[in-house]
């Protein structure tokens, strides 16, 4: 059996007492509910969410160009590298297309007066290089040969067409025969040959006296396209090559 327990707020005709006790309580609920009104219960499934929200303001800044190194600044043109409007660097080879791009140089940097040359190990077309030896010489440039800097081969006339030429004491030069296209070197051809007078006519031209130039192509063409012989600064000075 259940038993419910509640209070009666309705009063009893039959009791006065009763009516006066009844109207107490029923004042008392009433009291109680205007000062502590009934919240509505949470069910167990709810709760309450507080976010955070931070804001955060950056600065973004654009990062700085990063500048280029001096030797790279004015471009390269073959084995030509314009490090300095009146300066360029020599690295490599001479090829059939080098004096179009010295003279693209030329026409961009007027201002060149010095190579320094670095690495430069001769030509693959010794008509092109004996060409642009000459455009060196007609723009009234010099040539350098700085400390660790090797000249080889064909690479030697050209340091012969700076109107003053210098080298630095460890500078290194590198002389052999030369060959033709048809595999024949200088030796092969007789003395009194027209294809001599093509390099000694050169030197003469870059202003080695006659017979210095004759002793130095003499020396050069003793020694076998295949291997190498090197000269130092002090050598080339004693065939009047560098001032």
């Amino acid at each position: 059996m259940s038993k419910n327990y509640h209070i009666d707020t309705i009063p009893n005709q039959n009791d006065p007492a009763g009516s006066n006790g009844g109207f107490l309580v029923s004042a008392f609920l009433l009291l109680a509910l205007l000062l502590f009104p009934v919240q509505p219960a949470l069910s167990a499934s709810s709760y309450i969410v507080t976010e955070t929200v931070e804001v955060f303001e950056y600065d973004l800044l654009e990062p700085e160009a990063q500048a280029e190194p001096a030797s790279a600044a004015y471009g390269n043109y073959g084995p030509f590298r314009v490090v300095a409007a009146d300066t360029v660097e020599m690295t490599g080879t001479v090829d059939s297309y080098t004096p179009a791009l010295f003279r693209q140089m030329m026409k961009h940097f007027p201002g060149i007066k010095r190579i320094e040359m670095l690495d430069c190990d001769g030509s693959v077309d010794e008509e092109a290089n004996l060409r642009l030896a000459r455009m060196i010489r007609n723009a009234g440039i010099s040539t350098h040969v700085p400390a660790g800097g090797s000249v080889r081969s064909g690479a030697v006339e050209l340091f012969l067409a700076g109107v003053r030429r210098t080298a630095h004491r460890n500078a290194e030069f590198v002389v052999h025969s030369w060959m033709d296209e048809d595999g024949r070197e200088a030796n092969d051809y007789p003395a009194n040959d027209p294809v001599h007078s093509e390099y000694l006519d050169y030197y003469a031209e870059m202003g080695v006296p006659r017979g210095t130039a004759q002793e130095f192509y003499a020396l050069t063409n003793s020694v076998p396209f295949s291997e190498q012989l090197r000269l130092s600064r002090n050598d080339m000075a004693r065939f009047q090559m560098v001032h």
